[in-house]
């Protein structure tokens, strides 16, 4: 009698694990019928207005700086607006911004943002410093193994309204310091808050 009411349960229990297999199978098969469904669905109107705009590849929607901390106006028409001075986990402060052209004309005298410190970094705004004047001491663009600026390059002409982002990172000041005086050259010089 015991073997037969072994067999019993283990005829029950191979019925139960086919049947759960059996509805596992049937949810996660499917015909692809469905498939055609959907590609036939007309698109919503937000899937349209999506479309509605193309975007060049690796274009992605670039948000608008809010704050402003300083805007100081350089040579022929341009203009320097800093948005955040961040101290970072990795101990060093990134100050970044935009500068607008807002002349009539290209302006392509970018040479002297270079300062005379960093030569290697080509056009960009390695010459831009940080003074502390409350600790007496004045920062300089971080630079990598290579001598290069941790900051923008490729800044060699920027067209007549148009605006072009910037970012520079200096050493992180101590933590008692929560300004200091932004200066890239051709520009007036900004006092600047720091956050973090």
């Amino acid at each position: 009698m015991s073997t037969r009411h072994s067999a019993k349960i283990r005829g029950g229990a191979t019925a139960a694990v086919a049947v759960v297999f059996a509805i596992t199978v049937a949810g996660c098969g499917g015909t692809g019928d469905d498939k055609p469904k959907a590609a036939g669905n007309p698109p919503s109107s937000k899937s349209q207005a999506d479309t509605s705009k193309p975007q060049a590849p690796g274009d992605s929607p670039k948000p608008s700086p809010t704050e402003v901390l300083a805007t100081v106006n350089g040579e022929a028409g341009m203009t320097l607006t800093v948005n955040s001075a961040v101290r970072d986990a990795g101990g060093f402060l990134t100050v970044s911004g935009q500068l607008k052209n807002t002349g009539s004309q290209a302006f392509a005298s970018t040479a002297a943002w270079r300062g005379n410190e960093l030569n290697g970094s080509g056009a960009s705004v390695a010459g831009v410093t940080l003074v502390d004047k409350a600790g007496k001491k004045r920062y300089y663009v971080l630079r990598d193994t290579e001598g290069r600026c941790l900051c923008t390059t490729g800044l060699t002409v920027i067209d007549a309204g148009q605006s072009v982002p910037f970012f520079a990172q200096f050493p992180v000041p101590p933590a008692s310091t929560n300004q200091v005086d932004f200066n890239l050259p051709t520009f007036a010089t900004a006092t600047i808050k720091i956050s973090g």
